[in-house]
């Protein structure tokens, strides 16, 4: 399985790509939304894991992107930003949904979303939602990694 992770933060892409090739993913990391559209030019990927907000292109849009390009691509997005659930409500409307996860994201959590079913949000993901999610323990301490 290629996977493609996105993040403008190069210490988390690199270390989410590093935690993938462990578990035996062909993994790319991308530090733009730009470079990954292009990315797929070269290899398609079969799932991107990408942060909401980046400079330039935000993570929904070019999620959007990729599933017009590649519809069989799953997506999972992750974000710390309370905005977030705007972005991804002009997407729905739009007809997209995306599975969205509460930065930092723990590698427990991410393995089991590549290996299980799509979960699609819903409703979408809330501001109260990802606070609680960065109140969990397993978290707090994966934020010091991540």
């Amino acid at each position: 399985m290629v996977i493609f992770v996105v993040d403008d933060e190069r210490v988390i892409a690199d270390t989410l790509c590093a935690i993938l090739r462990l578990s035996g993913y062909d993994a790319r990391a991308f530090y733009d939304a730009e470079s990954a559209l292009r990315g797929c030019g070269d290899q398609q990927p079969d799932f991107v894991i990408s942060d909401v907000s980046m400079p330039g292109m935000n993570g929904v849009e070019m999620a959007v992107q990729i599933r017009e390009q590649i519809p069989g691509c799953r997506v999972l997005l992750f974000s710390g930003n309370a905005g977030t659930s705007e972005v991804l409500d002009a997407a729905h409307q739009r007809g997209y949904d995306f599975e969205l996860l509460a930065k930092p994201v723990h590698p427990k959590d991410l393995l089991a979303r590549l290996e299980g079913p799509i979960q699609q949000p819903s409703p979408f993901t809330t501001p109260s939602t990802l606070n609680s999610a960065r109140s969990r323990p397993e978290y707090q301490q994966v934020s010091r990694i991540l």
